[in-house]
């Protein structure tokens, strides 16, 4: 289990093996290897390993030329570096080119701390969400993530991954009868009265909020979608079909993102109520994550309260 280790720690771990069992995956940098938890690995693999410097558009470029010829690589930064400040190359010479190019954008939302609100990235899932093509994941935990990696390596095609990097998570999957499947969400809480759709460090938040609402009697179902792009839609139906109202809970902007895609399923699939935990349309600020959390309503009683709400919706 990967209880309270960073995630950075966990993938740098798992991409050993991979660069160690396959020589053809790269991993590409653009000067934070020390922060992203991948600076062995360049001393470990130096066929294997490319430090760009602060080049991040030409980074995305270098590995979409590596995938042309076979290679698989990983390029990594800061997510406000590797999905803004890149988006025209994610788009043309890594989607539109189809080539097999994972971004790892590591401190997503409020994960940033006191590097502030220029490096807060409330808007990477809806930038990305656009491109044609792109598979978008957010691990929960290490050990989630752990399982994950060898699916993320054997699916052909582009691929964000949203790494919470320095904060050890709570663990949610460390059972070993856990079966990870990139592409289906995984339920956490059965329930009745109310859906909680969670993506990563909201997944914990919102199991608090299911305590917080089976005080009052109320059983909430705990669903944690890991992969934001394609959305499983069969979960997000049968589950509210089930409740009758969601509540969607994301360290992201309310536009774009989780709460966008599952919205745009239930208006086609079954329409029904449905509240917004996230960032409200707004830039971020300097601050620890016990400060912001509670700042941007990403708390457990902002969706116990929101729960409530939309339940009041209810026809």
């Amino acid at each position: 289990m990967y209880e309270q280790i960073e995630m950075r720690t966990v993938f740098a771990e798992h991409l050993k093996k991979a660069m160690t069992a396959d020589k053809n995956v790269i991993l590409l940098d653009a000067d934070l290897a020390r922060a992203n938890g991948t600076l062995n690995l360049f001393s470990e693999f130096p066929e294997q390993t490319f430090d760009v410097g602060v080049a991040e558009a030409n980074m995305a470029c270098i590995a979409a030329g590596l995938s042309s010829y076979g290679f698989k690589p990983f390029i990594f930064s800061f997510a406000c570096f590797v999905t803004r400040r890149v988006c025209d190359q994610l788009m043309l010479s890594i989607a539109y080119a189809k080539q097999n190019v994972k971004i790892v954008g590591t401190d997503p939302g409020i994960g940033a701390e006191l590097n502030g609100g220029t490096h807060m990235t409330f808007e990477d899932v809806g930038v990305l969400r656009s491109i044609p093509g792109m598979v978008i994941y957010e691990p929960v935990d290490g050990d989630q993530l752990a399982k994950a990696i060898p699916q993320i390596l054997e699916y052909e095609g582009p691929l964000y991954i949203r790494l919470f990097r320095k904060v050890p998570p709570a663990s949610w999957f460390g059972a070993e009868d856990y079966r990870f499947n990139l592409f289906t969400a995984d339920m956490l809480l059965e329930g009745k009265d109310v859906t909680l759709f969670a993506t990563g460090i909201e997944v914990t938040q919102a199991m608090e909020a299911a305590k917080l609402l089976a005080a009052e009697g109320i059983r909430a179902e705990v669903i944690n979608i890991h992969t934001i792009k394609p959305v499983d839609v069969r979960s997000v139906v049968e589950s509210v079909k089930k409740t009758g109202c969601a509540v969607v809970c994301e360290n992201h902007n309310i536009i774009g993102g989780l709460g966008s895609a599952v919205a745009e399923v239930l208006v086609a699939g079954f329409p029904a109520p449905l509240g917004f935990i996230g960032a409200k349309d707004q830039f971020a600020e300097v601050g620890k994550i016990p400060y912001l959390i509670k700042e941007f309503g990403l708390d457990a009683e902002s969706i116990f309260k929101e729960a409530k709400s939309v339940m009041g919706r209810k026809s």
